[in-house]
Protein backbone atom coordinates (compact mmCIF):
# COMPACT_ATOMS: atom_id res chain seq x y z
CA UNK A 1 0.00 0.00 0.00
CA UNK A 2 1.35 3.50 -0.76
CA UNK A 3 2.56 5.70 2.12
CA UNK A 4 -0.13 8.10 3.12
CA UNK A 5 1.50 11.42 2.50
CA UNK A 6 0.11 13.00 6.47
CA UNK A 7 3.11 12.62 9.10
CA UNK A 8 1.63 10.93 11.70
CA UNK A 9 3.01 8.58 14.71
CA UNK A 10 1.38 5.99 17.19
CA UNK A 11 1.61 4.90 20.59
CA UNK A 12 0.40 1.36 21.49
CA UNK A 13 -0.95 0.28 24.61
CA UNK A 14 -0.79 -3.30 25.01
CA UNK A 15 -3.82 -3.40 27.44
CA UNK A 16 -5.73 -2.28 25.68
CA UNK A 17 -8.07 -2.47 22.20
CA UNK A 18 -9.22 1.09 22.42
CA UNK A 19 -7.91 3.69 19.65
CA UNK A 20 -8.55 7.18 20.04
CA UNK A 21 -7.38 9.66 17.05
CA UNK A 22 -6.46 13.24 17.84
CA UNK A 23 -7.57 15.92 15.05
CA UNK A 24 -6.23 19.49 15.11
CA UNK A 25 -7.41 22.45 14.10
CA UNK A 26 -6.11 25.01 11.11
CA UNK A 27 -3.06 26.19 11.43
CA UNK A 28 -1.90 24.14 14.61
CA UNK A 29 -0.31 20.70 14.60
CA UNK A 30 -0.31 17.25 16.30
CA UNK A 31 1.56 18.83 19.22
CA UNK A 32 -1.26 20.87 20.68
CA UNK A 33 -2.38 17.80 22.54
CA UNK A 34 0.78 17.88 24.50
CA UNK A 35 -1.61 18.51 27.41
CA UNK A 36 -3.36 14.95 26.38
CA UNK A 37 -1.12 12.72 25.25
CA UNK A 38 0.42 10.78 28.45
CA UNK A 39 -3.35 10.59 30.01
CA UNK A 40 -4.75 9.00 26.93
CA UNK A 41 -1.42 6.67 26.22
CA UNK A 42 -2.24 5.12 30.03
CA UNK A 43 -5.85 4.44 29.05
CA UNK A 44 -5.60 3.91 25.41
CA UNK A 45 -3.94 3.37 22.25
CA UNK A 46 -3.32 6.69 20.51
CA UNK A 47 -3.13 8.07 17.07
CA UNK A 48 -1.15 11.48 16.34
CA UNK A 49 -1.21 12.85 12.76
CA UNK A 50 -0.57 16.89 11.09
CA UNK A 51 -2.94 17.48 8.46
CA UNK A 52 -1.70 18.60 4.73
CA UNK A 53 0.36 21.63 5.39
CA UNK A 54 0.08 22.11 8.42
CA UNK A 55 3.18 20.75 10.98
CA UNK A 56 5.58 17.95 9.85
CA UNK A 57 3.06 17.32 7.06
CA UNK A 58 3.99 19.79 5.24
CA UNK A 59 7.12 19.02 4.13
CA UNK A 60 5.39 16.77 1.91
CA UNK A 61 3.26 19.26 0.45
CA UNK A 62 4.24 18.37 -2.94
CA UNK A 63 1.74 15.35 -2.90
CA UNK A 64 -1.26 17.82 -3.48
CA UNK A 65 -1.01 19.57 -6.40
CA UNK A 66 -4.60 21.21 -6.34
CA UNK A 67 -4.67 24.79 -5.44
CA UNK A 68 -7.87 23.93 -3.82
CA UNK A 69 -9.37 21.80 -1.13
CA UNK A 70 -12.09 20.44 0.29
CA UNK A 71 -13.23 18.59 3.63
CA UNK A 72 -13.88 15.27 2.01
CA UNK A 73 -10.05 15.05 0.91
CA UNK A 74 -9.04 16.13 3.81
CA UNK A 75 -11.10 13.52 5.71
CA UNK A 76 -9.87 10.44 3.02
CA UNK A 77 -5.95 11.76 4.20
CA UNK A 78 -7.03 10.38 7.47
CA UNK A 79 -8.50 7.37 6.30
CA UNK A 80 -5.71 6.27 4.23
CA UNK A 81 -3.59 6.57 7.50
CA UNK A 82 -5.88 4.64 9.68
CA UNK A 83 -5.96 2.17 6.82
CA UNK A 84 -2.05 1.87 6.41
CA UNK A 85 -1.93 0.75 9.95
CA UNK A 86 -4.99 -1.58 9.93
CA UNK A 87 -6.92 0.48 11.89
CA UNK A 88 -10.98 -0.47 11.54
CA UNK A 89 -12.65 2.33 13.33
CA UNK A 90 -11.56 4.71 16.53
CA UNK A 91 -12.80 7.01 18.69
CA UNK A 92 -11.92 10.56 17.56
CA UNK A 93 -11.17 14.06 19.53
CA UNK A 94 -10.79 17.33 18.19
CA UNK A 95 -10.42 20.85 18.56
CA UNK A 96 -11.98 23.85 16.22
CA UNK A 97 -12.10 23.76 12.51
CA UNK A 98 -10.87 20.08 13.67
CA UNK A 99 -14.49 19.02 14.87
CA UNK A 100 -16.17 19.56 11.77
CA UNK A 101 -13.63 17.18 9.87
CA UNK A 102 -14.33 14.46 12.41
CA UNK A 103 -18.02 15.67 11.78
CA UNK A 104 -17.71 14.97 7.90
CA UNK A 105 -15.56 11.51 9.04
CA UNK A 106 -18.62 10.46 10.46
CA UNK A 107 -21.20 11.80 8.16
CA UNK A 108 -18.69 9.67 4.95
CA UNK A 109 -17.61 6.87 7.08
CA UNK A 110 -19.78 5.83 9.79
CA UNK A 111 -18.67 2.68 10.55
CA UNK A 112 -15.04 4.27 11.15
CA UNK A 113 -16.25 6.50 14.26
CA UNK A 114 -16.98 4.90 17.42
CA UNK A 115 -17.20 7.98 19.30
CA UNK A 116 -16.79 11.96 18.91
CA UNK A 117 -15.89 14.43 21.05
CA UNK A 118 -15.25 18.01 19.73
CA UNK A 119 -13.90 20.33 21.70
CA UNK A 120 -14.44 24.26 21.06
CA UNK A 121 -16.91 22.83 18.30
CA UNK A 122 -17.37 24.85 15.22
CA UNK A 123 -20.77 24.40 14.47
CA UNK A 124 -22.35 28.41 13.68
CA UNK A 125 -20.71 31.64 12.68
CA UNK A 126 -21.75 34.28 14.48
CA UNK A 127 -21.75 37.78 12.89
CA UNK A 128 -18.07 38.63 14.25
CA UNK A 129 -16.82 35.46 12.80
CA UNK A 130 -18.64 36.00 9.31
CA UNK A 131 -17.03 39.40 9.82
CA UNK A 132 -13.36 38.11 10.52
CA UNK A 133 -13.61 35.47 7.59
CA UNK A 134 -15.22 37.69 4.72
CA UNK A 135 -11.97 39.74 5.95
CA UNK A 136 -9.11 37.17 5.73
CA UNK A 137 -10.96 36.26 2.21
CA UNK A 138 -10.23 40.00 1.50
CA UNK A 139 -7.14 40.37 1.63
CA UNK A 140 -5.47 36.60 2.31
CA UNK A 141 -3.30 37.33 -1.21
CA UNK A 142 -2.02 40.94 0.11
CA UNK A 143 -0.51 40.74 3.52
CA UNK A 144 1.01 38.12 5.56
CA UNK A 145 -0.92 35.58 7.06
CA UNK A 146 0.70 35.87 10.52
CA UNK A 147 -0.90 39.21 10.71
CA UNK A 148 -4.72 37.64 10.02
CA UNK A 149 -4.27 34.93 12.40
CA UNK A 150 -2.96 36.64 15.14
CA UNK A 151 -6.22 38.77 14.90
CA UNK A 152 -8.02 35.81 14.92
CA UNK A 153 -6.11 34.27 17.69
CA UNK A 154 -6.94 37.62 20.09
CA UNK A 155 -10.39 38.01 19.22
CA UNK A 156 -11.14 34.08 19.63
CA UNK A 157 -9.00 33.78 22.61
CA UNK A 158 -8.98 37.66 24.16
CA UNK A 159 -8.54 36.59 28.08
CA UNK A 160 -5.02 36.33 30.03
CA UNK A 161 -6.26 33.12 31.06
CA UNK A 162 -6.18 32.17 27.03
CA UNK A 163 -2.60 33.57 26.79
CA UNK A 164 -1.04 30.14 26.54
CA UNK A 165 -3.38 28.93 23.37
CA UNK A 166 -2.98 31.85 22.14
CA UNK A 167 0.82 31.12 21.58
CA UNK A 168 0.69 27.74 20.86
CA UNK A 169 -1.39 28.33 17.62
CA UNK A 170 0.41 30.63 16.69
CA UNK A 171 3.71 29.43 16.69
CA UNK A 172 2.50 26.26 15.24
CA UNK A 173 0.96 28.48 12.61
CA UNK A 174 4.29 30.44 11.67
CA UNK A 175 4.75 26.61 10.31
CA UNK A 176 2.40 27.46 7.68
CA UNK A 177 2.99 28.64 4.39
CA UNK A 178 1.02 31.60 2.71
CA UNK A 179 0.08 29.12 0.21
CA UNK A 180 -1.28 26.67 2.55
CA UNK A 181 -2.75 29.47 4.39
CA UNK A 182 -4.94 30.50 1.02
CA UNK A 183 -5.84 26.99 0.73
CA UNK A 184 -6.93 27.01 4.24
CA UNK A 185 -8.99 29.95 3.63
CA UNK A 186 -10.76 29.21 0.68
CA UNK A 187 -12.07 26.11 2.53
CA UNK A 188 -14.67 28.42 4.96
CA UNK A 189 -16.82 28.50 1.71
CA UNK A 190 -17.25 24.85 2.31
CA UNK A 191 -17.61 25.36 5.84
CA UNK A 192 -21.20 27.11 5.65
CA UNK A 193 -22.93 24.90 4.44
CA UNK A 194 -21.77 22.04 5.70
CA UNK A 195 -22.23 23.07 9.31
CA UNK A 196 -26.07 24.12 8.48
CA UNK A 197 -26.31 20.07 7.04
CA UNK A 198 -24.54 18.90 10.42
CA UNK A 199 -26.82 21.12 12.21
CA UNK A 200 -29.88 19.43 10.86
CA UNK A 201 -28.75 16.11 10.33
CA UNK A 202 -28.00 14.23 13.61
CA UNK A 203 -25.46 11.22 13.47
CA UNK A 204 -26.09 7.99 15.08
CA UNK A 205 -22.34 8.24 16.56
CA UNK A 206 -22.44 9.21 20.30
CA UNK A 207 -21.18 12.70 20.53
CA UNK A 208 -19.31 14.61 23.65
CA UNK A 209 -19.30 18.35 22.90
CA UNK A 210 -16.81 20.10 25.62
CA UNK A 211 -16.97 23.49 25.19
CA UNK A 212 -15.03 26.98 27.23
CA UNK A 213 -17.51 29.11 29.33
CA UNK A 214 -15.56 31.99 27.49
CA UNK A 215 -16.18 30.18 23.56
CA UNK A 216 -18.39 33.23 23.09
CA UNK A 217 -18.30 33.06 19.08
CA UNK A 218 -19.27 29.00 18.97
CA UNK A 219 -20.88 28.06 22.63
CA UNK A 220 -24.18 29.35 21.47
CA UNK A 221 -24.38 27.06 18.30
CA UNK A 222 -23.40 24.24 20.03
CA UNK A 223 -25.92 24.27 23.05
CA UNK A 224 -28.93 24.80 20.13
CA UNK A 225 -27.70 21.67 18.83
CA UNK A 226 -27.43 19.34 21.71
CA UNK A 227 -30.88 20.49 22.47
CA UNK A 228 -31.73 18.82 18.98
CA UNK A 229 -29.51 15.53 18.80
CA UNK A 230 -30.33 12.80 20.94
CA UNK A 231 -26.79 11.28 20.54
CA UNK A 232 -25.21 14.44 21.86
CA UNK A 233 -24.21 15.84 25.70
CA UNK A 234 -22.27 18.87 26.45
CA UNK A 235 -19.90 19.75 29.26
CA UNK A 236 -19.23 23.12 29.75
CA UNK A 237 -15.38 23.83 31.36
CA UNK A 238 -15.30 26.78 33.65
CA UNK A 239 -12.94 29.33 33.26
CA UNK A 240 -11.78 28.42 29.73
CA UNK A 241 -11.89 29.84 26.47
CA UNK A 242 -12.02 28.19 22.67
CA UNK A 243 -9.14 26.35 23.35
CA UNK A 244 -10.48 24.09 26.07
CA UNK A 245 -8.41 21.18 25.90
CA UNK A 246 -5.11 23.58 26.22
CA UNK A 247 -7.34 26.23 29.30
CA UNK A 248 -8.59 23.20 31.28
CA UNK A 249 -6.16 19.89 30.52
CA UNK A 250 -7.21 18.23 33.66
CA UNK A 251 -10.88 18.42 33.54
CA UNK A 252 -10.62 17.58 29.43
CA UNK A 253 -8.70 14.81 29.84
CA UNK A 254 -11.06 13.27 32.52
CA UNK A 255 -14.38 13.84 30.98
CA UNK A 256 -13.13 12.77 27.64
CA UNK A 257 -11.70 9.63 28.87
CA UNK A 258 -14.63 8.98 30.97
CA UNK A 259 -16.72 9.21 27.56
CA UNK A 260 -14.97 6.31 25.95
CA UNK A 261 -14.71 4.47 28.36
CA UNK A 262 -18.41 4.73 29.25
CA UNK A 263 -19.88 6.69 27.15
CA UNK A 264 -23.97 5.86 28.19
CA UNK A 265 -23.83 7.52 32.02
CA UNK A 266 -23.24 10.96 30.58
CA UNK A 267 -26.72 10.96 29.26
CA UNK A 268 -28.46 11.49 32.13
CA UNK A 269 -27.64 15.32 31.67
CA UNK A 270 -27.63 17.14 27.79
CA UNK A 271 -25.77 19.58 29.65
CA UNK A 272 -23.62 20.64 32.52
CA UNK A 273 -20.94 23.38 33.82
CA UNK A 274 -18.00 21.38 35.21
CA UNK A 275 -14.70 22.33 36.53
CA UNK A 276 -13.99 24.52 39.68
CA UNK A 277 -15.46 27.40 40.41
Amino acid sequence: MKKPPLYYKVFENKNCKKWVVFIHGAGGSSTVWFKQLKAFRRNFNVLLLDLRGHGKSRNVIKEWKTNKYTFKDISEDIIEVMDSINLKSAHFVGISLGTIIIRNIAELYPERVESMILGGAVIRFNIRSKILIAIGNMVKRFIPYMWIYKLYAWILMPKKRHKESRLVFVREAKKLYQKEFIRWVRLTSEVKPLMRFFREKETDVPTLYLMGDEDYMFLPGVKAVVEKHKKAVLRIIRNSGHVCNIDQPSVFNTLAIKFIKNYGEFFNKKEEMVGNV
